[in-house]
């Protein structure tokens, strides 16, 4: 036999393309990610966010206030979809998450302008992710400076002194020494529990098939959601394992701040640590193979780690990238932990995510008890 014949040669060459072609999932994992991450990191990726939420609060809508308004949404960071005659208002929205700035102006701010009395005004910044705060705040000075300046009809000669009249108060909230390890760190448990959770429970149901045993399985006098739960339930025990390192880890190297309720925490991370499951669990029920699982997987955690908002800020986003970003079980979860962790918030404030991640719950185990039901046939 020659050590080499291009005839043997063309015939395993089409012998693994008819293979390739058969492993549909294998070929669209090739074709997909290398699309997916085109699209997502050319289109979706900004590290400098705009039209960021904000709240202003100003008893008296005098010529000076709204001077200054108008400028800060020109620059493009600001957005103000909130006028609140009280700071508490404010306050609340700022807790929910749901804004990013507050910009109170004093009821006596026009007075003070035109007697040149040091007027100020005070910005409150969502600091728990110091990226999208950073850019905003920069350019708060000169421009809320210049807006006044140009209101008041100052002179040339006047321009320098009246830029030192305006003080401009800015409180980061929540971080207010814009540490990233404040943000990383407990979006990090959300990272760690979807990587491992659903990587292994995807591969606990294809193992069987691998191994043979499946028959032996399906032969036991078990119903499906019985196999789900004996499948699920012991990767919650290692999932609860990883919490409580990885918040110990958070506290004792990192001194990330907890300001909020452990039990609430808690309570978020099981039903985050089921939704996981639960889709590693359905992804099992289609995949044929252990590397399919895991194909299958990375397709999964991939978008959802760019889209979530823990590796760039999820308002720097376009809309459409935002609103494919709400379909993955770590965005809620994200909102949720840096929540309760940092700004120390309630059932109330949290239960937005917490309801989103119930949802995910629901349809996973819809899902996978329906996918299941598939394989006895």
């Amino acid at each position: 036999m020659r050590w080499f014949s291009f005839r043997r040669l063309r015939a395993l060459l089409k012998k693994e393309v008819i293979q390739m072609r058969r492993d549909r999932i294998t070929f669209a994992m090739m074709i997909g990610v290398p699309l997916m991450q085109l699209v997502l990191f050319g289109f979706a990726i900004n590290n400098d966010p705009k039209s960021l939420p904000a709240a202003l609060v100003a008893p008296t809508q005098d010529r000076y206030s709204r001077a200054i308004v108008t400028a800060l949404e020109l620059t493009g960071y600001y957005r103000f979809d909130h006028i609140t005659p009280s700071a508490a208002e404010a306050e609340a929205l700022i807790e929910r998450g749901a804004i990013s700035f507050v910009v109170t102006i004093p009821s006596d701010f026009d007075r003070r302008v035109d007697r040149g009395d040091n007027p100020q005004i005070l910005i409150e910044a969502d600091a728990t992710d110091p990226a999208v705060a950073s850019g905003a705040i920069s350019t708060l000075g000169q421009v809320a400076s210049e807006a006044l300046l140009h209101e008041s009809g100052k002179d040339a000669l006047a321009e320098e002194q009246t830029r030192s009249q305006l003080e401009v108060i800015v409180h980061r909230r929540y971080n207010p020494d814009g540490i990233t390890q404040y943000n990383i760190v407990p979006g990090l448990l959300g990272v760690i529990l979807q990587m491992t959770m659903v990587m292994m429970t995807s591969m606990a149901l294809t193992r069987e098939v691998e191994r043979g045993t499946m028959e032996n399985l399906l032969a036991m006098p078990a119903t499906g959601l019985e196999i789900m739960c004996g499948k699920i339930l012991p990767y919650l025990a290692v999932g609860a394992f990883q919490v409580f390192l990885v918040l110990g880890a958070a506290k004792a190297l990192f001194g990330v701040p907890f300001v909020g309720s452990l039990s609430l925490l808690l309570f978020g991370v099981f039903i985050f640590v089921l939704a996981l499951v639960l889709l590693g669990y359905t992804i099992s029920t289609a995949a044929r193979t252990q590397m399919q699982a895991m194909q299958l997987t990375f397709f999964f955690f991939l978008p959802s780690l760019l889209l979530s908002g823990f590796m760039f800020p999820y308002r720097g986003m376009p809309g459409w990238a935002q609103v494919l970003g709400e379909f993955f079980p770590l965005t809620h979860f994200l909102r949720m932990i840096r929540a309760v962790m940092l700004k120390g918030a309630d059932l109330t404030n949290v239960s937005g995510p917490m309801a989103a991640m119930a949802v995910f719950v629901l349809a996973y185990a819809l899902l996978a008890l329906t996918r299941f039901r598939r394989t006895l046939d």
